[in-house]
């Protein structure tokens, strides 16, 4: 039961007519707001507020619709201009201010050119200045929503709002939403408790833990997937659809619960990415044919700061597929023995080689196997764990991706940590990994990392920090990254290095000596990994290769189609679940604490 209280400018609701004169279950403030007709339901209308909140109506006829409409209409603007006024009257007391400032005398104990008043003066205008153009924006949407549709037969069911009239970008196309290819795909990116991106779950639950084998790599082939997102940026009306989800967003909100459209993803999972970071599997397996201790964690820290460039395909910022809870991928790498050295030892790298032959003869090469599954989706965690059994070396990793709305820009916590294991030394190094931002999402968005990440080994008291360094509002460098590695026993650091993560990294050690690492010429080793018919049903690329195959055709429409089936699928199977009170059990990853370990790891192999 809804009530409109046009003094205050607040829509109420309540559970019926009868608890109207008690606390409203819920109220939404009509200044700046949006009413939109929808055809979701006979005889219904939608509320937008300016904060990002939404309220669904539905009248009893088509006339009541209409009057409801029109005072809710009526309401929004009489408070915007309201506000306008208040914005007049604070713009007079911001002149007065200043005014006030610079009439006081040029010396004695508080002059115009006070340090502090200063601060107040510009802290004033740029206040004032942000407000202004706030209501200006809100003024120009309310303005532009209520403008007829320029096409015939497009959808009202997604609000019109085509960004603000920038003098600063150019004037994004007319025309409503509901035209665009993909809109009726995504006509739920109001931010709806319910209806999440993440609300994935589970196919069938599989044998837990069977087989102590990844998968049958004798199967694998060489990756041949595309490396580069060919899209040059968001196009024209594409941004008209990020502006109308940016408007419903709050700063900090969690982005777990927004729809995204599908044509800002990737073409694969955040499990196939992970895999990205062994790219160069002879660095890591050069770290345990260091001499020392010293020379084992310096290596580390050499193959880490190279581990993120090959995860980024072209410049383009594009989001991987949510994995799904059960969802795994498999892959392998084969090193020839010959390039596997200590790094400060090893032979340089011929310039602009990209692509690393590989061996032949299989006694002539390590073996590296990988396997990453989802093993929750509340709070979405990813585990990955890779082996090479003949260098008795192994990584087992946790990670708890985190979105986060902030203006401009997406940012990404990856909380969790991972845990490089040398058996053959016995030692362990704890790390942690760095959070992702994604900027300018409405012109051409791009990726750069930043955080500050460490590196522990117990056993032998060496320890790194690596800090990425993102890009400051004016002037700077982008993907700039600094580390240093230190024997905390004598407090003595032996080794320090700079450069963007990728491109070039300088490193300088103890002993005065320096080497550069250019990321971009490091030989890259493809994964080796099962054809489509051979694998599983729920192994990444298996799994998405329908969306992934209308993402490739442009087909935004299917794909995003697919990826709702997808996603509702595993929603049935999750609501059985919790009917049976059964929970989930992952196939190969066995939680420990606040982690998560593989089922059968090198450390516990005979």
């Amino acid at each position: 039961y809804f009530v409109l209280d046009f003094e205050a400018g607040i829509l109420q609701y309540f559970v019926n007519e009868q608890s109207k004169h008690q606390k409203p279950r819920g109220v939404l403030s009509l200044s700046g707001a949006i009413v939109s007709l929808s055809d979701e339901a006979p005889h219904m209308l939608v509320v937008y507020s300016a904060n990002g909140e939404m309220f669904k109506l539905r009248a009893a006829d088509a006339k009541e619709k209409q009057f409801w409409v029109t005072q809710l209409r009526a309401c929004a603007k009489y408070h915007m201009e309201m506000n306008s006024k208040m914005m007049n009257q604070v713009e007079g007391q911001q002149k007065n201010l200043v005014h006030a400032i610079e009439s006081l005398p040029g010396s004695g104990p508080l002059t115009a050119l006070d340090q502090d008043l200063l601060l107040l003066k510009a802290t004033s205008a740029a206040t004032l200045s942000c407000l202004g153009e706030c209501l200006n924006l809100l003024q120009q949407s309310v303005h532009q929503a209520g403008q007829p549709s320029q096409k015939p037969g497009a959808s009202e069911n997604i609000l019109g709002w085509h960004g603000p009239k920038s003098h600063s970008t150019e004037q994004l196309k007319n025309g409503t939403l509901g035209s665009l290819p993909s809109a009726s795909a995504n006509i739920t990116w109001a931010i709806l408790p319910n209806s999440t991106e993440d609300e994935q779950t589970s196919q069938p639950e599989p044998e837990p833990n069977s087989g102590s084998e990844l998968v049958l790599s004798e199967d694998e082939k060489s990756d041949n997937e595309d490396k580069e997102e060919t899209e040059l940026g968001v196009m024209e009306d594409q941004r008209s659809i990020i502006l109308h989800l940016i408007s419903q967003l709050k700063l900090g909100m969690d982005l777990t619960k927004v729809v995204l459209p599908t044509f800002i993803l990737e073409k694969r999972s955040l499990l196939e990415m992970y895999a990205d970071f062994m790219a160069h599997p002879d660095l890591l397996l050069a770290i345990t044919a260091g001499a020392t201790p010293e020379e084992r964690v310096i290596c580390f820290v050499e193959y880490y700061l190279t581990a993120f460039h090959e995860g980024r395909k072209g410049a383009l910022a594009k989001k991987p597929y949510n994995p799904i809870i059960g969802e795994t991928f498999h892959c392998s790498w084969e090193v020839p023995k010959d390039r596997v050295k200590p790094k400060r030892t090893a032979p340089r790298s011929p310039a602009g080689c990209h692509e690393h032959p590989m061996a032949d003869d299989p006694s002539k090469s390590y073996k590296l196997r990988f396997v990453a599954e989802q093993v929750s989706h509340h709070p979405p965690i990813s585990c990955f764990y890779c082996e090479c059994k003949e260098k008795r070396l192994c990584v087992n990793t946790h990670v708890w991706t985190k979105s986060k709305f902030m203006g401009m820009s997406v940012g990404v916590s990856m909380i969790g940590e991972g845990v490089l294991r040398l058996l053959e030394h016995g030692e362990e190094y704890v790390f942690t990994l760095p959070s992702a931002y994604a900027r300018s999402i409405l012109t051409i968005p791009w990726v750069e990392l930043g955080g500050k990440v460490s590196i522990n080994c117990a056993k032998t008291g060496y320890s790194a920090t690596v800090i990425f360094h993102t890009k400051p509002f004016y002037g700077g460098k982008v993907h700039r990254v600094t580390a240093e590695v230190k024997h905390n026993p004598t407090n003595t650091i032996v080794c320090k290095a700079h450069g963007e993560w990728n491109g070039t990294l300088e490193f300088t050690y103890s002993n005065g000596e320096t080497k550069v690492i250019d990321t971009t010429t490091l030989p890259v080793y493809p994964k080796k990994i099962r054809p489509l018919e051979k694998q599983g049903p729920m192994e990444s690329r298996n799994l998405w290769r329908e969306v992934t195959r209308y993402l490739q055709l442009g087909d935004i429409d299917a794909a995003t189609e697919q990826k709702r089936h997808l996603e509702e699928k595993q929603r049935v199977e999750e609501r059985k679940r919790e009917n049976l009170r059964t929970p989930w059990k992952p196939k190969y990853f066995i939680q420990e604490g606040d982690g998560w370990v593989y089922f059968n790891p090198l450390w516990k192999a005979h």
